[in-house]
């Protein structure tokens, strides 16, 4: 009976940490370049249940085939596995500022073993001097001129170095050129994964980091793949707001479902202890 109540627990627990992958998507529906994550949820091995016949007790290690009948099967609960982000395109936005820039993906392989598209980001650094990338776009001037996202990260430029211009009046063509007049100042690096759910973990403020450590390639030098920076642009996020509230829905019934298993096991429980162990 107590393994019961760690499966309906497993259960509950699960559906928990679902609810607040899934609250956490909400909150950031409207937050630029967000990739909302997904759960994966496996179960734990399940346990083959045998009973022990006969009226002697075995000694021997092993049991004869004649000693042990099969129960049956004997589940021991789920749990998340992980959460993955979503790295499909969110819709873009035209916000006409200069310092706004999105990607837009146009020819991006998908892996045929896994159903997954690859992905590309602006390369950024980050406060300790490491190289992290971003979808988010909404970029801006510091007091000494170099491209910055909101939170004062570098954006960097194809050699992975810092961006930095004379002002805001610059123009920044499909292939990434920063051009100051008919100057070309910079080309903005940007990164390539053609598996982002598995190269890629999040690093907070909307940053990702490989997950070896290393650079992603660079995406010009990426054969057969197509993509554009739109100027005055921003990607918005991808989070499906119906969907998610559906499965919110769903997770907190299943949370329901499991806590009254819970309760029945307990009301078992104490029918045996208090009622039929007087008897």
């Amino acid at each position: 009976m107590l393994r019961g109540f760690y499966t309906a627990a497993s259960g509950m627990l699960t559906q928990q940490r679902r609810t607040e992958l899934l609250t956490n998507n909400m909150s950031n529906a409207n937050t630029t370049g967000y990739k909302a994550d997904q759960t994966s949820v496996r179960s734990f091995p399940e346990m083959l249940i045998s009973n022990i016949g006969g009226k002697t007790i075995p000694t021997e290690n092993k049991f004869s085939m004649s000693q042990l009948s099969q129960v049956g099967g004997l589940s021991t609960g789920v749990y998340v596995q992980e959460a993955n982000p979503l790295f499909t395109q969110g819709t873009l936005e035209e916000t006409q500022l200069n310092t706004d820039i999105s990607l837009a993906d146009e020819n991006l392989p998908i892996i045929e073993e896994t159903g997954r598209q690859g992905s590309v980001f602006f390369t950024v650094q980050d406060g300790e001097g490491d190289v992290r990338y971003t979808r988010n776009g909404n970029f801006t001037l510091d007091g000494q001129g170099y491209l910055t996202t909101p939170a004062g990260h570098y954006v960097l430029n194809e050699n992975n170095e810092r961006i930095q211009l004379d002002s805001d009046r610059f123009t920044v063509t499909e292939n990434g050129v920063i051009l100051e007049g008919n100057v070309q100042t910079a080309r903005m690096g940007i990164g390539y994964s053609d598996d982002p759910s598995s190269q890629l973990m999040k690093d907070g403020e909307g940053l990702y980091k490989a997950v070896n450590d290393g650079d992603l390639p660079n995406a010009y030098a990426a054969a057969d793949i197509g993509f554009s920076t739109k100027q005055g642009f921003l990607e918005g996020s991808n989070v499906d707001q119906s969907r998610t509230m559906t499965e919110m829905m769903s997770a907190y019934r299943s949370f329901e479902a499991s806590q009254k298993v819970l309760q029945a096991y307990d009301k078992s429980l104490d029918k045996a202890v208090n009622e039929v162990g007087r008897l």
